[in-house]
């Protein structure tokens, strides 16, 4: 199970099994009765911690906000703004390299054609917004181009990769072939031009 395994109480380990199964199956593909047999609780336990498929939603989402916020916490503050911004993006690919429930929950989540009912990509752009205002005020990031900018950039080098990543390596494979060295593959680089640029 996923996420906050140091977290053993049955509500946590309700939610680490909804993300794990929403992960896998989607929202919708993911019934109270798999997520309860999965942790190990009853439908009732369930309900009774999170009412209804929506809340568990909610309670997954935040806990991946608080994956992310940790994982940016642990990155080292010294340098200039492009090392310190170097450094969190590399801790955030840590946490989810670390993590394939966040990283399918994601995919999911922000790609899903038929609309996701979560605030997940609000929520994380929330987060992001915050963190660039404190390394502006820190004078960790640079105040010549909008924050808007910078949120959507931080966006973007972090989460996009999930999405990329493997149409790369699947290209790579179908062209250089199964045993390819990894040395070999392109890196995938991913930024945002500012629009004055």
């Amino acid at each position: 199970m996923s996420t906050g395994t140091e977290d053993f109480t049955a509500k946590a380990r309700i939610r680490n099994a909804a993300l794990d199964l929403f992960a896998d199956f989607g929202e919708t593909g993911t019934s109270m009765r798999a997520i309860a047999a999965a942790a190990g609780v009853t439908v009732g336990l369930v309900v009774h911690h999170y009412q209804t498929k929506d809340g568990l939603r909610d309670a997954v989402e935040e806990r991946i906000v608080d994956l992310f916020d940790e994982a940016i916490a642990q990155a080292p503050t010294s340098g200039g703004a492009r090392e310190v911004a170097a450094a969190r993006d590399a801790s955030v690919a840590r946490m989810l390299e670390q993590d394939p429930a966040v990283v399918g929950y994601l995919r999911r989540a922000l790609l899903d054609a038929t609309g996701h009912k979560g605030m997940i990509l609000h929520k994380l752009t929330d987060l992001t917004a915050r963190q660039v205002a404190t390394l502006r005020t820190a004078g960790l990031a640079s105040t010549d181009h909008p924050d808007s900018s910078q949120v959507i950039g931080v966006l973007v080098r972090q989460l996009g990769q999930l999405f990329l990543q493997p149409m790369v390596d699947s290209a790579w494979e179908q062209l250089a072939g199964p045993r390819a060295p990894e040395d070999g593959k392109p890196r995938l680089v991913i930024g945002v031009a500012d629009p004055e640029s």
